[in-house]
């Protein structure tokens, strides 16, 4: 059973221009496994949610095992004004959500959302467009993968709509990564892929560059953006002790305030960060004096205090705890 695949991305954005032929690829949508048996099968909610409610989805189909998303049927203008009406905002958005199950009620903790913005016109000519246009949509190229998963592809740098339409353009693309980063890019099908398992202790974030050249007789444009992996967490690691000693002595003078700080004893967890709120975090570790004496327990108690630390393996920074009782 499929219980862990999950979306690297929780929305996609692309446009919809009148009249666009049916058949016309859209976006691509790629999930992740939890385990290497798992197969992703894309489906596609029953409805279109719009600014007054839901809509049936005429005009949008998903390919169930490459995560196409493209136009089942051409929108017209009719088709627009219907999806429109009450729709005060310059270019109306319809949301369309997907999750990557075959036989699974769409969830909101498995699905991603597409936000398509209906254009009241047609689609302009490849030669109006910038490089920046034909080469990578409005949206940001931020990913989040979980530690510890199997490796997949994960993204597409090629615009399937921009790919259909402007034929005659020659567009290709690099990732410009630092050695040793586990990703590998596909020059032929502009995929990119998680080569191994990452582990957010080691590295929570990778900055590549995605760069795009877009070549037209011969005319050359060149445009980059940043390409961006955040680790995901998950909670793999036990806290530990910075110099292995697990107590703490305390000397107890006669005559001390009420408040007086008599011990500490100083816990780090590379693995979590502060949660928010803080009553979450604090409940997770807890600090006890372990007596049978009763004035003990009535005189004195241990105060947890906690803040957000920066480890660095590997000269790479992560985000941690210190605890301090």
């Amino acid at each position: 059973v499929a219980l862990g695949l999950y979306f690297p991305r929780k929305e996609y954005f692309e446009n919809v221009y009148i009249d666009e032929p049916a058949g016309m690829p859209l976006l691509r949508i790629h999930a992740l496994k939890d385990s290497r048996e798992e197969v992703a099968h894309f489906h596609l909610c029953q409805n279109l949610i719009i600014s007054r409610g839901r809509h049936e989805n005429n005009w949008f189909q998903i390919e169930e095992k490459t995560g196409l998303l493209y136009l089942s049927r051409s929108l017209d203008r009719e088709d627009f004004n219907m999806l429109s009406v009450g729709n005060w905002k310059p270019l109306p958005k319809v949301m369309l959500y997907v999750h990557p199950f075959q036989e699974k009620e769409c969830d909101s903790t498995t699905r991603t959302t597409i936000f398509l913005s209906l254009i009241n016109a047609t689609a302009p000519a490849c030669s109006s467009l910038t490089a920046r246009q034909l080469c990578f949509t409005e949206m940001d190229l931020s990913f989040h993968i979980k530690e510890n998963k199997p490796p997949g592809t994960f993204h597409q740098l090629r615009l399937p709509s921009v790919h259909h339409l402007c034929q005659n353009l020659s567009i290709s693309y690099n990732l410009l990564a630092a050695e040793g980063v586990p990703f590998r890019y596909n020059e032929n099908s502009t995929a990119v892929r998680v080569t191994q398992r990452l582990d957010r202790e080691e590295r929570e974030r990778y900055e590549l560059i995605a760069k795009c050249t877009v070549r037209e007789g011969f005319r050359e444009m060149q445009v980059e953006v940043p390409f961006l992996v955040n680790v995901l967490d998950e909670d793999d690691s036990p806290p530990f002790l910075p110099n292995g000693t697990d107590t703490a002595d305390a000397i107890v003078e006669f005559n001390r305030k009420e408040g007086t700080v008599l011990s500490t004893l100083t816990v780090y967890d590379a693995d979590t960060t502060p949660i928010y709120p803080l009553e979450s975090s604090r409940k997770k570790y807890t600090g006890a004096i372990i007596t049978d004496d009763p004035w003990i327990s009535e005189t004195f108690r241990v105060e947890h205090i906690f803040d957000e630390i920066h480890f660095s393996p590997n000269g790479s920074q992560v985000r941690g705890t210190r605890h301090e009782y």
